[in-house]
């Protein structure tokens, strides 16, 4: 496929691919560096939201693989505003080698990739965020060698994350479950794919309000914060609702004794998570965070000098 814009997109088989791929990749950037794959490759990196993680991995993936990344930010490009997306997608396409765009409306990633004539990368729309699953499916694969029946909780908001996790857990035969707020549950299209999904990996789905019963036999609990980007006026209401759902030592205890907890930052310590778990003994957010630049390093490789 020339685009890497969400996980439904691809087959059990490709995910499974490019991430034996990133564990290549990783093994062989830690035994002194990445051979230059993406030599004279030059990825321009759209953000119309701040960035820490994306922007620095993608950045490093790039010049770990013997190219090279271009910052773009939002008042230089005013996306779909100073110009039309379709004009953008463009010109790029005569500049560089691949588009990487963090954006709030998943209609724009869907028009760069339309008019575009080079890859287009999505680094995190208002529906999803595939990049992300990569890396989190990556960490859970290095702490248990496999995924497949392994069961995931997601406790809190049902996110742009969540729907990419979800999607990741169905195509590779994980079981998903996700407890949410009534009014703050996963996108119901979303969830349709996923169903659709598991009818042919075996995967269970499972949408819950209870966050002690969706973490029961759990080998992974995953949480990320209450409000997202875009969503601030909302803050206050949601500070009222979400406190059942915090991942705290509590909830942990409540899962299997071998369970790793995953976010995928930035934290709001003492809202969705404790000091306590994101820094204690089951916490891999940190090994998650950094996956994010061998994932990544993956999808760049795969679309655009495989190995």
């Amino acid at each position: 496929m020339k685009d890497f814009i969400a996980i439904a997109d691809y087959s059990p088989q490709k995910l499974q691919e490019m991430l034996d791929l990133a564990i290549s990749l990783k093994k062989e950037w830690r035994a002194g560096g990445n051979e230059p794959l993406l030599k004279n490759k030059v990825l321009a990196m759209i953000f119309q939201k701040p960035s820490l993680r994306t922007r620095v991995s993608f950045d490093m993936a790039m010049r770990h693989l013997g190219g090279d990344a271009l910052y773009l930010s939002p008042n230089e490009i005013g996306l779909g505003k100073r110009e039309s997306i379709a004009d953008i997608a463009r010109v790029l396409s005569g500049y560089v080698d691949a588009i990487m765009a963090r954006v709030f409306d998943h209609d724009h990633i869907v028009q760069l990739a339309n008019w575009s004539d080079v890859p287009v990368i999505n680094g995190l729309s208002d529906y999803n965020h595939p990049c992300q699953a990569m890396a989190d499916i990556l960490t859970i694969l290095e702490k248990f060698n496999a995924i497949k029946g392994l069961n995931i909780a997601y406790v809190g908001d049902g996110n742009n994350v969540t729907v990419s996790l979800m999607h990741l857990c169905a195509k590779l035969g994980a079981n998903f479950t996700a407890a949410s707020p009534e009014g703050y549950q996963v996108d119901p299209k979303a969830v349709a794919i996923a169903q659709n999904i598991s009818a042919e990996t075996g995967s269970q789905i499972k949408l819950l309000i209870d966050p002690h019963e969706a973490v029961k036999d759990a080998d992974v609990i995953y949480t990320d914060t209450w409000t997202s980007m875009g969503q601030e006026e909302e803050a206050r209401r949601r500070e009222k609702v979400f406190p059942p759902y915090q991942v705290n030592a509590h909830l942990v205890s409540e899962a299997s004794p071998h369970v790793i907890v995953m976010h995928c930052l930035p934290a709001h310590r003492g809202q969705e998570i404790t000091d306590e778990v994101a820094d204690g003994p089951h916490s891999v957010l940190f090994p998650q965070a950094h996956n994010r630049l061998h994932a990544q390093k993956a999808i760049l490789v795969d679309l655009l000098g495989r190995k």
